[in-house]
């Protein structure tokens, strides 16, 4: 009958330290999120100023995820409907706004836009990255917590 207790206790802690480790995905999402977008702004602007390559070209070579979904979106010559759970409603508008200029325009107005991201994008990176650190260890320890709460109270 105790090892009973035991294996439901350990149940609890694992499911509930589970939770915190998915409660906590939406901050590494949006980590990797501004951290595609930022190599891809660097990338962008290096193939305007020196290869020249199409927008389509380009996308096809950015591995997947969300922003790599949003970015095959507005190669095919529209603005992508940004429905990411994890983005502010100003990242949302500025990343809409970010996909409403790429591929329009001459290359010259391009190279300043893109070039003058770059400061906002690597900053948006950092505190992404920064909160996603902080706050998944966090959800984590809360979940872990929970799960060991709720064994003393059961048991």
């Amino acid at each position: 009958m105790t090892w009973i207790k035991l294996l439901i206790a350990g149940l609890i802690i694992a499911l509930s330290t589970l939770l915190g480790y998915v409660a906590a995905g939406r901050f590494r999402a949006r980590g990797k999120f501004f951290a595609q977008m930022c190599a891809f702004n660097e990338r962008f602007v290096n193939e305007l100023s020196y290869g020249r390559k199409p927008l389509s070209e380009i996308a096809a070579d950015q591995p997947s995820g969300d922003f790599g979904k949003l970015l095959s979106e507005a190669a095919a010559s529209r603005v992508p409907d940004v429905r990411q759970a994890y983005l502010t409603k100003e990242e949302k508008q500025d990343v809409t706004d970010y996909f409403s200029l790429l591929g329009r325009g001459d290359s010259y107005s391009q190279i300043g836009f893109f070039t003058g991201k770059k400061t906002a994008l690597s900053e948006k990176k950092a505190a992404a990255e920064k909160e996603a650190a902080s706050r998944s260890s966090l959800y984590l320890k809360l979940g872990l917590l929970a799960g060991l709460a709720l064994v003393i109270l059961i048991v």
